[in-house]
């Protein structure tokens, strides 16, 4: 494992746990394998959501073995929105990247969204919709969570985002100034959260860059599709009541872009 560093980290991911003690060993394992092998200094911030089995014990195991690990807590369940809230304003990476604990997106295609920042976009989201339109990508996923990303995405471009195909991917890098305005006007604390990062990100008039990466689907998923979409409806709808009411007028300035540390290139590879 790479040395613990009291340097600013290049890249933070924030992966939000909500009884994941399951599948969080071999997340994890990968994740830290992959980033050890590139040689750049990273951490990596798990939020257990108030989970009931023993994520937070896992994670303080991993935490043992590998310092960039850190463990965040939540006093109970606040929802997915509000993990990964918490573990960005925790972060300290140049970069910023959330990614689900199950793993569905293999960790290798973080070099696509990296990518994309270096050719200059301010945040990259990946997508599964377009990746499903490209043969050379694998795109596996149940069919409960397509309907609901399909009738999500449906009802999101009648209200706007009309031209994001993918806002629910739970994959997505930011630079460090972006994630930092971005989330101090967040209020979304379930999965309507991304619309609502997105939603803004537009407003700001930030580069945003939708890139086709790799899904597997895995077994365990706590997604409940009619009770989760009426939410995320709801969510929405007071989306658009908080931007009428100005609630997300800018907190914090974002330093430009050009300020921070290029990426290195990588050339991501078809899996």
């Amino acid at each position: 494992m790479t040395p613990c560093s009291t340097q600013t980290p290049s890249l933070s991911i924030i992966i939000p746990a909500y009884n994941e003690a399951r599948r969080l060993p071999l997340c994890l394992e990968r994740v830290i394998a992959y980033l050890d092998q590139r040689g750049r200094t990273y951490e990596v911030l798990v939020v257990d959501d108030g989970s009931h089995d023993q994520t937070a014990q896992v994670i303080e195991s991993v935490a043992h073995r590998c310092p960039q690990v850190r463990l965040i807590r939540l006093t109970g369940n606040m929802g997915k929105g509000a993990a990964v809230r918490r573990g960005m304003q925790a972060a300290r990476g140049t970069y910023q990247l959330f990614a689900d604990a199950d793993g569905a997106a293999p960790i290798e295609e973080l070099a696509r969204l990296e990518s994309a920042l270096l050719a200059g976009a301010d945040l990259a989201i990946g997508s599964r919709a377009l990746a499903s339109h490209d043969p050379t990508f694998t795109v596996r996923a149940r069919w409960h969570r397509s309907l609901l990303g399909t009738v999500f995405n449906n009802i999101v471009q009648r209200l706007g985002l009309r031209d994001i195909a993918d806002t629910q991917c739970g994959f997505k890098l930011f630079r460090r100034s972006i994630a930092q305005d971005l989330f101090s006007v967040a209020y979304v604390d379930g999965y309507a959260f991304d619309l609502e990062l997105l939603y803004v990100a537009r407003q700001r008039g930030y580069r945003l860059a939708e890139v086709p990466i790799n899904w597997i689907d895995q077994p365990g998923s706590k997604v409940r599709p009619w009770r989760d979409g009426f939410v995320m409806l709801q969510e929405l709808l007071a989306i658009r009541k908080r931007d009428a009411q100005g609630l997300y007028e800018p907190r914090l300035r974002p330093a430009p872009s050009a300020v921070e540390p290029a990426l290195a290139s990588v050339e991501p590879t078809h899996s």
